[in-house]
């Protein structure tokens, strides 16, 4: 008799895809671990700039924009599969587009909300793990002090305020976005 994928010890990103809707989760080394589900503000700033994003991509054709706890690996064996708010893929990265299961390309992009119950410990953690595994950028969205962290690496961080314009680099140049107007509403 097989064992239900729930019940092994050590679980893969597969394992994780085919249980199926579990909620909001990860996995780290193989452990599943629970998130609590992402409050209206989070979703809001996460739904209008995933919009923006997604219209600028479009329009230029070089890429895709996922939202909502997008799976990415960020390590194998121990698996580790790490949700992100938003993630874009260039055309280049993922000539076939995006994967039905989880991501094995790392995104250009990686953009994460802050939600009022993240530990920094955690955030630091996760920020790590994007650029180990070829991450090209992070950027934080910070709804408390209504700014945006704009990280090129782990230690090496630029601040933008909600007077400033988010412009993307690389990939994403030619995209803009007030800082502000994510914060409206």
């Amino acid at each position: 008799m097989s064992q239900h994928p729930a019940e092994k010890e050590r679980l893969t990103g597969e394992d994780l895809l085919a249980m199926g809707d579990r909620g909001p989760c990860e996995l780290v080394d193989g452990k599943l671990v629970q998130m609590v589900p992402t409050g209206g503000q989070h979703a809001r700033i996460e739904s209008a700039l995933g919009l923006e994003l997604g219209l600028w991509a479009r329009e230029r054709k070089n890429g895709w924009v996922m939202v909502g706890e997008v799976g990415i690996y960020t390590r194998r064996d121990p698996d580790r599969v790490r949700g992100a708010d938003i993630a874009f893929v260039s055309q280049e990265r993922a000539p076939e587009g995006p994967p039905r299961g989880f991501l094995e390309v790392a995104p250009e992009l990686v953009v994460e909300i802050v939600s009022p119950g993240d530990r920094w410990q955690e955030v630091q953690q996760k920020l790590e793990e994007y650029f180990e595994a070829g991450v090209g950028q992070v950027w934080m969205v910070a709804p408390d002090s209504r700014e945006v962290l704009i990280y090129d690496s782990a230690e090496q961080i630029r601040r933008w305020t909600e007077e400033d314009v988010l412009k993307g680099e690389g990939i994403l140049e030619g995209f803009e976005l007030k800082i502000g107007d994510l914060f409206v509403g």
